[in-house]
């Protein structure tokens, strides 16, 4: 067993304990890492070996390393003392328990970074988390978990303590797509903060509001929704590239390029958008055949990640809804696609059962006398919302 990784956090307060650590043979790199780490020591974080009492160290031996820089001797104590005692009894009861394996004890070593808040006070507190952690994370380490597979089902529906949960991907279709036109920005932020919140929401900074206040117009709306996944649409013509990255630069999860661009702009935009990390869209508004343009961007080895069916304003009235063409892009690229133009409550199902990935409502939404009850009118159409009520250590 070269190295075994696992981490754990229990607890609450300036008192939770955050565990990290790494287990593995003295003859391996963790064996190298610890003795490198308890001989040369770092002003703040001087590395402890775990002991039950003085005098009496764990087997596999423990190294415990404060994570936060150590400056006053009522912090030392703290790890000196309930850290301490904690991290080592719960390597002992992990032997004791079979989670380490008995035989194994004198060809391991286990280096653990340990979390203690300057602000933390309460030593029972102190030692009860680390205990638990530690020994939480010992078990997460010998099982290997988690494995990929559960690491790719959770890493869209999780929450993290202090950032929030960021969309990066829409990995759960169908979605509603609020177009946001008004060039005002306190009546924006009015908009947004009468939209409930839901998984399947995202925003679409539109285009007026884009060319009155710039791409740096999103930071001002995360300041509404600091979770919330921005469209930036930019409908770009020219310069893919650097359009791209102004839009990863602005924060926007996705940026528009127009589908009557030349194949190269679009080309250009997609793999700037893969390159900075956020989500290509190609607005095929005014474009006749949007499956010949897709062929020729799919010739330059890339496609888009959303292609957006979408009838203007003004045409409404004189051509079919846009979901009616839907089928024959998703017939012929894996793509997502968006759908933009006359959508209702009355056919969103329509739109949806011809394979609709996004919903794209401006009007209908952010002119509404009632804007939560027209939301909720078109996500009663939506899936429910992932479950984001689990305990942390469910696992």
């Amino acid at each position: 067993m070269d190295m075994r990784i696992g981490e754990a956090l229990i607890g609450e307060g300036f008192e939770v304990a955050h565990i990290d650590l790494i287990v593995g043979e003295k003859s391996g790199p963790v064996g190298i890492a610890f003795a490198n780490s308890l001989s040369q020591l770092s002003a703040g974080h001087t590395p402890l070996l775990a002991v039950l009492r003085p005098n009496l160290i764990t087997k596999p031996p423990a190294l415990i390393i404060p994570k936060v820089t150590v400056k006053e001797m009522d912090q030392a104590e703290l790890i000196f003392g309930p850290a301490q005692a904690a991290v080592a009894k719960a390597i002992a009861d992990a032997v004791e328990e079979g989670i380490i394996p008995k035989e194994d004890a004198e060809k391991l070593v286990i280096i653990v970074s340990v979390f203690i808040h300057p602000r933390a006070r309460n030593r029972d507190r102190i030692f009860y988390y680390n205990y638990g952690a530690t020994k939480l994370a010992l078990k997460r380490a010998m099982e290997e978990f988690p494995d990929a597979d559960t690491m790719l089902y959770e890493k869209d529906r999780s929450v993290h303590p202090f950032a929030g949960r960021r969309l990066t991907k829409l990995w759960d279709p169908p979605y509603l797509q609020v177009a946001i036109d008004i060039p005002d920005l306190e009546e924006v932020k009015s908009v947004l903060r009468q939209i409930p919140a839901s998984d399947h929401i995202i925003f679409e900074v539109g285009t007026p509001l884009l060319k009155r206040y710039g791409a740096e117009v999103i930071l001002e709306l995360r300041k509404e929704r600091p979770d919330g996944f921005f469209v930036l649409d930019l409908k770009t013509l020219d310069t893919g590239n650097l359009e791209a990255r102004m839009a990863a630069n602005s924060t926007a999860n996705a940026v528009v390029v127009s589908g009557l661009a030349p194949v190269q702009t679009i080309v250009k935009s997609i793999k700037e958008a893969q390159k900075t990390g956020i989500l290509s869209v190609v607005d095929m508004l005014n474009v006749d055949d949007p499956v010949s343009v897709l062929k020729m961007v799919e010739k330059e080895g890339v496609l888009p990640d959303v292609v957006e069916l979408h009838r203007a304003i003004d045409a409404e009235d004189k051509t079919l809804p846009p979901w009616k063409y839907l089928k024959k892009v998703k017939g012929s690229f894996d793509v997502l696609v968006a759908v933009a133009g006359g959508l209702r409550p009355e056919n969103i199902q329509e739109a949806i059962n011809e394979g609709a990935d996004i919903l794209v409502v401006g009007r209908s939404i952010t002119r509404a006398r009632d804007i939560e009850g027209a939301v909720r009118r078109f996500l009663q159409f939506m899936k429910p919302d992932t479950d984001q009520f689990r305990i942390m250590t469910d696992f």
